[in-house]
C-alpha cells in the first residue's frame, strides 16, 4: 500500500455524520496516530483540506472468513442429494485443502481492497485456517496468521484478528474429521500463538487481538470455560466472537446433547457480555432473545452469507425490542457491500412478518438511518476498536459519498441514509479514510492493478 507519512491534518467536511446527527461544516483534526482530536461543526476552514459530499463514519464488518472470497460462487451447482450448509461445508473443506500461506495472503488483499472501496473500514477476522492439509504445523505456527496481517499491512483496512479455538467435531465431543484437521489447537499451543499475536500488533493502532471459540459443537464446556480464564487473564478486555444457533440442525443436535438450546446453553455455560459478540444466533426462542440481548452482547449478522447458505432469518424485531446491539459482517464474501447487508436485513424480515419497516421505531422512525448508525456502534462493539463514530478520541475511519449521485440528491438528514439504504445497488463512496490516511480516491484502491493481479494468479491456480 502507498504510505502518506504520519502527521497531523485538519478536514473541513462540507456534511458530516456525528453522534447528534448531521451537521454542517464539521472541522476534523486528526492526530498523527490517526485519532480523532477536535470536531467541530461550523468549524474554521483555516488550514484544512475541504472534504466536499457527505461523509460518514466508516462501517466495520464483524465477522470475516478471508479465504471464502474466493469460493463465492463455486458451491452453486446442484450435486445428487441434499443441498444445504452441511454438504457446503464439504465442499470449502475441499477448497481449502488447497490453500497456502501466499494464496490466503493474495485473497485477503483482494478482499479488503473490495471491503475499502465498498465503504468497510475494519473487519473482523474470524481466522480458523491455521495448518497444513494434513494438520501438521508449519514450521512457524503462527504462518497462517502473519498472511493475514500482511494483507491488512498491504491494504490499510483495521482489522481484529480473532484466532480461532477448534477442538472437536460436533457436540458431545465428537473426533473432529479429516476436512477439520487444519482448524484444531490444543489449548497451550492456541495460547502461545494468541500471546505471540498481541506481542506482534501491541503497538498498532490499526489492529487488535481477540479470540473465537469457534462454537458450541467444535468447543466443549470445560475447553471454553478454560480459554475464557485465561485469554481474561491476558487481556481483561478481550473481544470474543463465537457462532451459535446458525442451523436448525445445530439446534436440533444441542437438544440431543445437553436438553438445551445453544444460545441458552451458551449463557449458562460463560459469562456472556458486552465482550462478546455472537455470530448468526439465527435460532432462538422468546426468552433466549430478551436475555441474550440484556447481556449486552452483540448480535453478529451477516444476511447474504445467512442467505446464500440457508441458514434462516434472525429475529431482528424482538432483538431491538430487547435492546439489542447488532454489527453487521460480510462473513462469507458472496456480496461485499454494507448496504446490501442492512437493506436485506430488513428485506427478510418484512418477508416473514408481512408488514414494512421492521427495524424501524417510534423513537427512531427512519428505518434505514436506523439499520446504519446501530451497525456502526454495534460494529465498533464487537471488534473492540474506538470506531464507529466521529468523534474525539476515535479512529479518524470515515468515507465521503458523492454528493453528485442521483440517489443521494436533496436527501436531508436521515432521509439521506434511508436513501443510501433502500435506493438501490450503485455503490455512491468515492473516498474512504483509515485511521487518518486516504487509501480510497474517486472509488479506487491506489493498489487495486496489482493485488488484483496477484489474486488472478493466486485463482488460476486454484480453480
Amino acid at each position: 500500500m502507498s504510505q502518506e507519512p504520519d502527521r497531523t491534518r485538519v478536514l473541513l467536511a462540507e456534511r458530516a455524520l456525528l453522534p447528534e446527527g448531521f451537521a454542517d461544516g464539521v472541522r476534523l483534526e486528526v492526530d498523527a496516530r490517526g485519532d480523532l482530536g477536535t470536531v467541530r461543526p461550523g468549524g474554521d476552514a483555516a488550514g484544512a483540506e475541504r472534504v466536499p459530499g457527505i461523509v460518514l463514519p466508516g462501517m466495520p464488518s464483524v465477522h470475516s472468513h478471508a479465504f471464502q472470497r474466493a469460493m463465492a460462487g463455486l458451491a452453486e451447482r446442484l450435486a445428487p442429494g441434499e443441498a444445504s450448509f452441511w454438504t457446503w461445508r464439504e465442499v470449502m473443506y475441499r477448497f481449502l485443502a488447497r490453500l497456502g500461506p501466499e494464496d490466503v495472503r493474495g485473497i485477503a488483499a483482494q478482499l479488503y481492497v473490495e471491503m475499502l472501496e465498498a465503504g468497510y473500514t475494519a473487519a473482523g477476522e474470524f481466522h480458523y485456517l491455521h495448518h497444513r492439509p494434513d494438520g501438521r504445523t508449519y514450521d512457524d505456527p503462527a504462518e497462517m496468521s502473519w498472511a493475514i496481517l500482511a494483507a491488512q499491512a498491504e491494504t490499510g483496512i483495521g482489522v481484529t484478528l480473532l484466532p480461532v479455538l477448534y477442538a472437536a467435531g460436533g457436540f458431545g465431543e465428537k473426533p473432529p474429521d479429516s476436512g477439520q484437521q487444519r482448524f484444531l489447537h490444543p489449548l497451550d499451543d492456541f495460547l502461545e500463538l494468541l500471546t505471540r499475536l498481541r506481542a506482534a500488533t501491541a503497538d498498532d493502532p490499526q489492529r487488535r487481538v481477540g479470540i473465537a471459540p469457534h462454537s458450541l459443537r467444535a468447543v466443549p464446556d470445560d475447553l471454553l470455560r478454560r480459554v475464557l480464564e485465561a485469554a481474561l487473564a491476558i487481556d481483561p478486555a478481550i473481544p470474543v466472537h463465537i457462532h451459535v444457533a446458525e442451523q436448525a440442525r445445530e439446534v436440533r443436535e444441542c437438544l440431543e446433547w445437553c436438553g438445551e438450546r445453544p444460545v441458552r446453553h451458551l449463557l449458562e455455560t460463560a459469562e456472556v457480555n458486552a465482550r462478546w459478540c455472537v455470530i448468526h444466533a439465527t435460532h432462538m426462542d422468546d426468552e433466549e432473545v430478551a436475555d441474550l440481548a440484556r447481556s449486552g452482547a452483540v448480535a453478529g449478522l451477516c444476511p447474504t452469507t445467512e442467505a446464500n447458505l440457508g441458514d434462516g432469518l434472525f429475529d431482528l424485531g424482538g432483538w431491538l425490542a430487547a435492546d439489542g446491539a447488532f454489527g453487521i459482517g460480510s462473513d462469507s464474501h458472496v456480496s461485499i457491500s454494507p448496504i446490501e447487508e442492512l437493506r436485506w436485513l430488513e428485506y427478510g424480515q418484512r418477508l416473514a412478518t408481512l408488514r414494512r419497516l421492521v427495524a424501524a421505531s417510534e423513537a427512531e422512525p427512519h428505518c434505514g438511518a436506523r439499520l446504519w448508525k446501530a451497525a456502526l456502534a454495534g460494529g465498533a462493539q464487537a471488534l473492540g476498536r474506538r470506531t464507529g463514530a466521529l468523534a474525539p478520541g476515535h479512529r479518524a475511519d470515515l468515507i465521503r459519498l458523492d454528493p453528485d449521485h442521483p440517489l443521494l440528491f436533496e436527501r436531508p438528514g436521515d432521509l439521506l441514509l434511508d436513501g443510501l439504504v433502500f435506493s438501490g445497488n450503485a455503490n455512491p463512496v468515492r473516498d474512504v479514510m483509515v485511521g487518518g490516511r486516504w487509501l480510497v480516491r474517486d472509488g479506487r484502491h491506489p493498489d487495486r492493478e496489482w493485488i488484483a493481479g496477484r489474486y488472478r494468479r493466486v485463482m488460476a491456480a486454484l480453480v
